[in-house]
């Protein structure tokens, strides 16, 4: 499994929420899994902005994208969400799955990769900081 090798750009919230979970007593259940240490890194590392300053291009918690699969060419669209909030036969997309991961602090065209999955974020078809939503 490969994690983007760059920084990522978060909001104070999400920093927060994610910090949290990672400390949480239901990721500490999980065990030390490469994506969990990749997340926390991607955090560590992470550029942290207040929401209404990040860029209307960069997937957060809650943003709606479409991702295309780079090796069978298809679009899949995903809300970012907490895994007590996932349920991928409805597009909703776990933070603490490999290509959740993965998104989180991209951009629209930034390829990532994932378990066997090379994605590109096609589009981000709503951001909750774009679109003034509260977290």
């Amino acid at each position: 499994m490969n994690f983007k090798q760059k920084q990522i750009v978060i909001t104070r919230n999400d920093y927060y929420k994610l910090s949290r979970l990672l400390n949480s007593e239901y990721t500490q259940a999980i065990g030390n899994k490469p994506y969990l240490t990749g997340l926390r890194s991607e955090l560590e590392a992470a550029v942290i902005v207040d929401p209404e300053e990040i860029s209307p291009d960069v997937v957060t918690m809650n943003s709606k994208v479409t991702l295309v699969d780079l090796d069978i060419n298809e679009d899949e669209t995903y809300v970012l969400v907490y895994p007590d909030q996932a349920n991928i036969a409805s597009g909703r997309l776990s933070i603490l799955t490999p290509i959740g991961t993965a998104i989180l602090g991209c951009k629209t065209g930034d390829v990532v990769s994932g378990n066997a999955s090379r994605m590109q974020i096609k589009e981000i078809v709503f951001q909750p900081e774009r679109a003034r939503v509260p977290s």
